[in-house]
């Protein structure tokens, strides 16, 4: 082994570790003629959900159109709650030139 080279093991152990994260990673393949281009191409043709299993792409489902796949694709997140007035921290006492000056008896000596 030459000393430029890492031993096998190290090789294949990143080599799952790649694997394993890119599990689970689901595509949306356009059934039209010619070749993938980009997801806005024929908005309106059916895709296939396709889905990662770490050595090859595996069929999921089957959706009619460009919005249903984004849908499945990129579920909408639960939205966080918006803290109410009295949530919120009051805001502190502020030197920045925005801020209104203190009159000469109130200033720190």
């Amino acid at each position: 082994m030459h000393d430029d080279q890492e031993p096998l093991e190290d090789w294949a152990r990143r080599r799952e570790e790649r694997q394993n994260a890119s599990k689970g990673k689901r595509r949306a393949v356009p059934l039209a003629e010619g070749p993938h281009r980009g997801q806005h191409v024929a908005p309106d043709a059916p895709r296939v959900i396709q889905e990662w299993n770490g050595t090859e792409w595996e069929t999921v489902s089957l959706v009619s159109n460009l919005a249903e796949a984004k849908t499945v694709l990129y579920p909408p997140q639960p939205a966080e709650q918006k803290a109410t007035e009295w949530d919120r921290p009051a805001p502190g006492k502020g030197r920045g030139r925005h801020r209104k000056p203190t009159p000469a008896e109130d200033r720190e000596q």
